[in-house]
Formats: C-alpha cells, structure tokens, sequence
C-alpha cells in the first residue's frame, strides 16, 4: 500500500458519503462537491463517487469557524 497510515488504522477511518456530508453540514450536496474539487475537504473517490473522512469533514469546520465575539 503506497500509504503512511498503517493498515489497522485505515481500517478505522469512518467514510461518509456526500449526502451525510451536506446532511451533517446542513448545506447541499452541491456545496460539499464545490469543497472536495477546490481541495478544501479531503476526500476518497471510490468508482464514480466520493468517499469523505469523517475527520476531515470536523478538520474543516474547526478551521473554517470565525469567532464572532
């Protein structure tokens, strides 16, 4: 395997589909494929379709979010 994660970690990451994405994110799937072609959200393709780590999808919120106060 061309990775740096070992096998036993990999096999723990929790995959998301972009309809969970949009749906955890509240915004549309049309949205979530805007951030994974810019490279803004790291994601997996798998055949025709996108696979997103569920740590990367927390990654970006933690690092989009603007103190407002």
């Amino acid at each position: 395997m061309a990775g740096s994660r070992p096998d036993s970690a990999l096999s723990e990451v929790r995959f998301l589909t972009v309809a969970e994405v949009a749906s955890l994110m509240r915004v549309s799937k049309m949205t979530v494929y805007r951030l994974v072609h810019s490279g803004e959200l790291t994601a997996v393709r798998v055949g025709r379709s996108f696979r997103v780590p569920e740590t990367a999808v927390h990654t970006y919120l933690k690092e989009a979010f603007t103190d407002t106060a």
